[in-house]
Protein backbone atom coordinates (compact mmCIF):
# COMPACT_ATOMS: atom_id res chain seq x y z
CA UNK A 1 0.00 0.00 0.00
CA UNK A 2 1.43 3.39 -0.85
CA UNK A 3 1.16 5.94 1.94
CA UNK A 4 1.39 9.84 2.00
CA UNK A 5 2.67 10.60 5.45
CA UNK A 6 2.19 14.27 6.25
CA UNK A 7 4.10 16.66 9.39
CA UNK A 8 7.06 13.99 9.35
CA UNK A 9 9.54 14.68 11.51
CA UNK A 10 12.85 13.17 11.38
CA UNK A 11 11.36 10.79 14.58
CA UNK A 12 8.60 9.95 12.69
CA UNK A 13 10.33 8.56 9.64
CA UNK A 14 12.76 6.60 12.13
CA UNK A 15 10.87 5.48 13.62
CA UNK A 16 7.75 4.25 10.08
CA UNK A 17 11.31 3.11 8.13
CA UNK A 18 11.64 0.53 10.96
CA UNK A 19 8.34 -0.92 11.63
CA UNK A 20 7.83 -1.02 7.76
CA UNK A 21 10.79 -3.49 7.41
CA UNK A 22 8.49 -6.81 7.38
CA UNK A 23 5.05 -5.04 6.20
CA UNK A 24 6.17 -3.79 2.50
CA UNK A 25 4.33 -0.54 2.64
CA UNK A 26 5.27 2.20 -0.05
CA UNK A 27 6.06 4.97 2.68
CA UNK A 28 6.55 8.96 0.94
CA UNK A 29 7.05 11.64 4.05
CA UNK A 30 6.20 15.39 3.82
CA UNK A 31 6.58 17.47 6.40
CA UNK A 32 4.39 20.04 5.10
CA UNK A 33 0.91 19.47 6.72
CA UNK A 34 -2.11 17.97 5.03
CA UNK A 35 -4.80 20.90 4.19
CA UNK A 36 -6.66 21.45 0.96
CA UNK A 37 -3.98 23.12 -0.47
CA UNK A 38 -1.04 20.37 -0.08
CA UNK A 39 -3.61 17.51 -0.99
CA UNK A 40 -2.47 17.02 -4.15
CA UNK A 41 0.73 15.62 -2.58
CA UNK A 42 -1.05 12.42 -1.60
CA UNK A 43 -1.91 12.09 -5.37
CA UNK A 44 -1.86 8.25 -6.45
CA UNK A 45 -1.74 7.20 -2.29
CA UNK A 46 -3.90 4.41 -1.11
CA UNK A 47 -3.63 6.01 2.52
CA UNK A 48 -2.70 9.21 4.19
CA UNK A 49 -1.32 9.53 7.86
CA UNK A 50 -2.03 12.32 9.59
CA UNK A 51 -1.07 14.18 12.94
CA UNK A 52 -2.48 16.14 15.92
CA UNK A 53 -2.33 19.50 14.27
CA UNK A 54 -3.75 18.53 10.03
CA UNK A 55 -6.36 19.85 8.55
CA UNK A 56 -8.85 17.16 8.36
CA UNK A 57 -11.80 19.41 7.60
CA UNK A 58 -14.74 18.82 4.82
CA UNK A 59 -12.81 20.43 2.15
CA UNK A 60 -9.88 17.99 2.90
CA UNK A 61 -11.35 14.93 3.27
CA UNK A 62 -13.75 15.56 -0.15
CA UNK A 63 -10.17 16.44 -1.96
CA UNK A 64 -9.23 12.96 -0.50
CA UNK A 65 -11.76 11.18 -2.33
CA UNK A 66 -11.36 13.12 -5.33
CA UNK A 67 -8.60 11.52 -6.02
CA UNK A 68 -9.24 7.80 -4.85
CA UNK A 69 -7.68 8.16 -1.41
CA UNK A 70 -9.05 5.39 0.60
CA UNK A 71 -8.16 5.67 4.23
CA UNK A 72 -7.24 8.28 6.37
CA UNK A 73 -5.57 6.89 9.64
CA UNK A 74 -4.54 9.60 12.69
CA UNK A 75 -0.88 8.74 14.24
CA UNK A 76 -2.58 9.59 17.65
CA UNK A 77 -5.53 9.37 19.65
CA UNK A 78 -7.83 12.58 19.31
CA UNK A 79 -9.47 13.58 16.42
CA UNK A 80 -10.87 17.04 17.55
CA UNK A 81 -9.31 18.18 13.88
CA UNK A 82 -11.44 15.86 11.90
CA UNK A 83 -14.99 16.47 10.42
CA UNK A 84 -16.28 13.04 10.91
CA UNK A 85 -19.87 13.51 10.01
CA UNK A 86 -18.08 14.44 6.31
CA UNK A 87 -16.15 11.20 6.63
CA UNK A 88 -19.17 9.04 7.62
CA UNK A 89 -21.33 10.48 4.94
CA UNK A 90 -18.91 10.17 2.11
CA UNK A 91 -17.47 6.81 3.14
CA UNK A 92 -13.82 7.93 4.13
CA UNK A 93 -12.95 6.06 7.13
CA UNK A 94 -11.15 6.95 9.74
CA UNK A 95 -8.76 5.37 11.89
CA UNK A 96 -6.39 6.32 15.01
CA UNK A 97 -4.22 5.17 17.22
CA UNK A 98 -6.08 4.24 20.09
CA UNK A 99 -3.75 3.61 23.12
CA UNK A 100 -0.45 4.24 22.20
CA UNK A 101 1.31 4.69 25.51
CA UNK A 102 -0.83 5.66 28.03
CA UNK A 103 1.92 4.98 30.48
CA UNK A 104 4.47 7.87 28.93
CA UNK A 105 1.35 10.83 29.03
CA UNK A 106 0.53 9.98 33.07
CA UNK A 107 4.02 9.78 33.40
CA UNK A 108 4.68 13.36 32.06
CA UNK A 109 1.59 14.58 33.96
CA UNK A 110 2.97 13.90 36.94
CA UNK A 111 6.96 15.13 36.02
CA UNK A 112 4.93 18.18 35.64
CA UNK A 113 3.31 18.36 38.77
CA UNK A 114 6.58 17.95 40.65
CA UNK A 115 8.59 20.33 38.76
CA UNK A 116 6.26 22.61 39.56
CA UNK A 117 5.53 22.21 43.12
CA UNK A 118 9.05 21.94 43.38
CA UNK A 119 10.09 24.54 41.12
CA UNK A 120 12.71 22.41 38.96
CA UNK A 121 12.39 24.75 36.22
CA UNK A 122 13.67 27.52 37.99
CA UNK A 123 16.18 25.86 40.43
CA UNK A 124 18.03 24.20 37.22
CA UNK A 125 18.31 27.63 35.50
CA UNK A 126 19.56 29.03 39.11
CA UNK A 127 22.04 26.61 39.82
CA UNK A 128 23.36 26.84 36.11
CA UNK A 129 23.82 30.82 37.15
CA UNK A 130 25.93 30.16 40.09
CA UNK A 131 22.74 30.91 42.46
CA UNK A 132 22.11 28.63 45.02
CA UNK A 133 20.14 30.44 47.23
CA UNK A 134 16.69 28.16 48.12
CA UNK A 135 14.59 31.35 48.92
CA UNK A 136 11.19 31.43 46.80
CA UNK A 137 11.76 27.27 45.93
CA UNK A 138 9.39 26.24 48.57
CA UNK A 139 7.13 23.33 47.58
CA UNK A 140 4.65 21.09 49.81
CA UNK A 141 4.39 17.45 50.13
CA UNK A 142 2.49 15.38 48.26
CA UNK A 143 0.99 12.73 50.35
CA UNK A 144 -2.34 13.77 52.08
CA UNK A 145 -3.12 16.02 49.25
CA UNK A 146 -6.29 15.80 46.98
CA UNK A 147 -5.95 15.28 43.56
CA UNK A 148 -8.74 15.67 40.98
CA UNK A 149 -8.52 13.79 37.73
CA UNK A 150 -11.44 14.95 35.02
CA UNK A 151 -11.30 11.89 32.49
CA UNK A 152 -10.25 8.57 34.33
CA UNK A 153 -9.70 6.36 30.87
CA UNK A 154 -6.60 5.06 29.84
CA UNK A 155 -4.06 7.72 30.82
CA UNK A 156 -6.06 8.90 33.88
CA UNK A 157 -6.69 5.89 35.60
CA UNK A 158 -2.83 5.71 35.15
CA UNK A 159 -2.60 8.81 37.00
CA UNK A 160 -4.50 7.82 39.80
CA UNK A 161 -2.70 4.59 40.28
CA UNK A 162 0.41 7.39 40.89
CA UNK A 163 -0.96 9.17 42.97
CA UNK A 164 -2.81 6.90 45.27
CA UNK A 165 1.00 5.41 45.78
CA UNK A 166 2.24 9.02 46.78
CA UNK A 167 -0.30 8.80 49.52
CA UNK A 168 -2.72 11.15 47.76
CA UNK A 169 -6.60 11.30 48.06
CA UNK A 170 -7.93 10.33 44.63
CA UNK A 171 -10.99 12.27 43.06
CA UNK A 172 -12.57 11.05 39.55
CA UNK A 173 -15.07 12.57 37.61
CA UNK A 174 -15.89 10.51 34.22
CA UNK A 175 -19.04 9.42 32.09
CA UNK A 176 -18.31 6.26 32.83
CA UNK A 177 -17.08 4.66 36.38
CA UNK A 178 -14.63 2.29 36.73
CA UNK A 179 -15.43 -0.14 39.67
CA UNK A 180 -11.67 -1.13 40.17
CA UNK A 181 -10.69 2.52 40.65
CA UNK A 182 -13.35 2.81 43.37
CA UNK A 183 -12.39 -0.52 44.93
CA UNK A 184 -9.28 0.72 45.08
CA UNK A 185 -10.61 3.34 47.10
CA UNK A 186 -10.82 6.11 44.69
CA UNK A 187 -13.92 8.27 44.45
CA UNK A 188 -16.48 9.35 41.50
CA UNK A 189 -17.84 12.92 42.23
CA UNK A 190 -19.79 15.33 40.19
CA UNK A 191 -17.21 18.01 38.60
CA UNK A 192 -17.94 21.38 41.14
CA UNK A 193 -17.28 18.99 43.96
CA UNK A 194 -13.87 17.60 42.73
CA UNK A 195 -12.98 21.23 41.57
CA UNK A 196 -13.93 22.67 44.87
CA UNK A 197 -12.00 20.13 46.60
CA UNK A 198 -8.98 19.26 45.24
CA UNK A 199 -5.61 21.00 45.28
CA UNK A 200 -4.40 19.55 42.29
CA UNK A 201 -6.50 19.37 39.04
CA UNK A 202 -5.46 17.41 36.29
CA UNK A 203 -7.34 16.92 32.95
CA UNK A 204 -7.67 13.85 30.50
CA UNK A 205 -11.13 14.27 28.88
CA UNK A 206 -11.07 14.37 25.29
CA UNK A 207 -11.45 17.77 23.21
CA UNK A 208 -15.59 18.03 22.82
CA UNK A 209 -18.36 20.43 22.43
CA UNK A 210 -19.12 19.81 26.36
CA UNK A 211 -15.11 20.11 27.46
CA UNK A 212 -14.08 23.39 25.14
CA UNK A 213 -13.17 25.58 27.57
CA UNK A 214 -14.64 23.37 30.50
CA UNK A 215 -11.95 25.01 32.98
CA UNK A 216 -12.94 28.85 32.79
CA UNK A 217 -13.72 32.14 34.20
CA UNK A 218 -16.74 30.40 36.03
CA UNK A 219 -14.65 26.85 37.02
CA UNK A 220 -12.28 28.98 38.46
CA UNK A 221 -14.46 30.80 41.04
CA UNK A 222 -15.39 27.19 42.78
CA UNK A 223 -11.33 26.37 43.25
CA UNK A 224 -9.13 26.83 46.10
CA UNK A 225 -6.96 29.79 46.05
CA UNK A 226 -3.85 28.24 44.95
CA UNK A 227 -4.61 25.53 42.93
CA UNK A 228 -2.39 23.58 40.60
CA UNK A 229 -3.75 22.68 37.24
CA UNK A 230 -2.15 20.36 35.16
CA UNK A 231 -3.66 19.57 31.39
CA UNK A 232 -1.80 17.03 28.82
CA UNK A 233 -5.14 16.43 26.79
CA UNK A 234 -6.23 18.63 24.22
CA UNK A 235 -5.13 22.86 24.40
CA UNK A 236 -8.68 24.04 24.36
CA UNK A 237 -9.99 22.48 27.14
CA UNK A 238 -8.35 25.43 28.91
CA UNK A 239 -9.60 28.87 28.49
CA UNK A 240 -6.13 30.70 28.28
CA UNK A 241 -7.73 33.97 28.58
CA UNK A 242 -9.51 33.07 31.89
CA UNK A 243 -6.02 31.31 33.28
CA UNK A 244 -3.94 34.33 32.57
CA UNK A 245 -6.30 36.31 34.88
CA UNK A 246 -6.60 33.12 37.55
CA UNK A 247 -2.54 33.62 37.95
CA UNK A 248 -2.52 37.19 38.34
CA UNK A 249 -4.82 36.79 40.81
CA UNK A 250 -3.40 33.98 42.69
CA UNK A 251 -6.27 31.45 42.46
CA UNK A 252 -4.57 29.45 40.21
CA UNK A 253 -0.92 28.68 42.21
CA UNK A 254 0.41 26.40 39.66
CA UNK A 255 -0.37 25.89 36.32
CA UNK A 256 1.21 22.78 33.90
CA UNK A 257 0.64 22.75 29.97
CA UNK A 258 1.78 20.22 27.54
CA UNK A 259 -1.16 21.68 25.37
CA UNK A 260 -1.99 25.28 24.31
CA UNK A 261 -5.54 25.78 22.29
CA UNK A 262 -3.57 27.81 19.65
CA UNK A 263 -0.48 25.58 20.11
CA UNK A 264 -0.85 24.59 15.92
CA UNK A 265 1.27 27.98 15.04
CA UNK A 266 3.52 27.40 17.62
CA UNK A 267 4.27 23.46 18.28
CA UNK A 268 6.90 20.91 16.74
CA UNK A 269 8.71 23.29 15.20
CA UNK A 270 12.05 25.66 15.76
CA UNK A 271 10.96 28.85 16.36
CA UNK A 272 13.97 30.51 18.66
CA UNK A 273 14.82 32.73 15.71
CA UNK A 274 11.53 34.53 15.30
CA UNK A 275 9.18 36.71 16.99
CA UNK A 276 6.18 34.63 18.34
CA UNK A 277 3.28 36.82 17.86
CA UNK A 278 1.10 35.26 19.94
CA UNK A 279 0.68 37.32 23.24
CA UNK A 280 -1.33 34.83 25.23
CA UNK A 281 1.45 32.29 24.89
CA UNK A 282 4.00 35.10 25.54
CA UNK A 283 1.80 36.24 28.88
CA UNK A 284 2.07 32.80 29.82
CA UNK A 285 5.41 32.33 29.87
CA UNK A 286 5.78 35.54 31.80
CA UNK A 287 4.82 34.00 35.27
CA UNK A 288 7.31 31.68 37.28
CA UNK A 289 4.28 29.02 38.23
CA UNK A 290 3.56 28.65 34.83
CA UNK A 291 5.68 25.43 33.04
CA UNK A 292 4.69 24.23 29.21
CA UNK A 293 6.22 21.75 27.31
CA UNK A 294 5.82 21.72 24.06
CA UNK A 295 3.07 18.24 23.07
CA UNK A 296 5.95 15.86 24.55
CA UNK A 297 3.83 14.30 27.10
CA UNK A 298 3.42 11.21 24.33
CA UNK A 299 6.87 11.46 23.38
CA UNK A 300 8.54 7.96 24.59
CA UNK A 301 10.39 5.64 22.36
CA UNK A 302 7.80 2.54 23.13
CA UNK A 303 4.99 5.27 22.27
CA UNK A 304 6.23 6.24 18.86
CA UNK A 305 7.40 2.44 18.42
CA UNK A 306 3.79 1.67 19.14
CA UNK A 307 2.35 4.29 16.82
CA UNK A 308 3.76 3.11 13.94
CA UNK A 309 3.14 -0.66 14.39
CA UNK A 310 0.00 0.20 14.90
CA UNK A 311 -1.14 2.37 12.58
CA UNK A 312 0.95 0.24 9.26
CA UNK A 313 -0.23 -3.03 10.89
CA UNK A 314 -3.75 -1.67 10.53
CA UNK A 315 -3.72 -0.49 6.96
CA UNK A 316 -1.73 -3.99 5.99
CA UNK A 317 -4.52 -5.96 7.18
CA UNK A 318 -7.26 -3.67 5.29
CA UNK A 319 -4.92 -3.84 2.20
CA UNK A 320 -5.51 -8.06 2.76
CA UNK A 321 -8.54 -7.84 4.21
CA UNK A 322 -10.83 -4.94 3.25
CA UNK A 323 -11.29 -4.30 6.65
CA UNK A 324 -9.90 -1.92 9.29
CA UNK A 325 -9.57 -1.84 13.24
CA UNK A 326 -10.03 1.13 15.50
CA UNK A 327 -12.09 2.99 12.83
CA UNK A 328 -14.28 6.46 14.15
CA UNK A 329 -17.48 7.42 13.48
CA UNK A 330 -19.52 10.44 13.93
CA UNK A 331 -21.59 8.95 16.79
CA UNK A 332 -18.46 8.65 18.67
CA UNK A 333 -17.38 12.00 18.45
CA UNK A 334 -20.55 13.69 19.89
CA UNK A 335 -20.30 10.83 22.68
CA UNK A 336 -16.79 11.64 23.50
Amino acid sequence: MKITVFSAKPYDKKYFIAENTTLGHHLVFHEARLQPSTVELARGSDAVCVFVHDDVSALTIESLKSIDVQVIALRCAGYNNVDLAIADAIAMPVVRVEAYSPYAVAEHTVALMLSLNRRIHRAYHRVRDGNFSLQGLTGFDMHGRTVGIVGAGRIGSIVAGIMQGFGCRVLLHDAYEDPLLTERGMTYVPLDELLKEADIITLHCPLTPDTFHLINEETFTMMKDGVMIVNTSRGAIVDAHAAIEGLKSGKIGYLGLDVYEQEGDLFFRDLSETVIKDDVFERLLTFPNVLVTGHQGYFTDEALSNIAQTTLANLAAYEKTGELQHVLHCDKAIAG
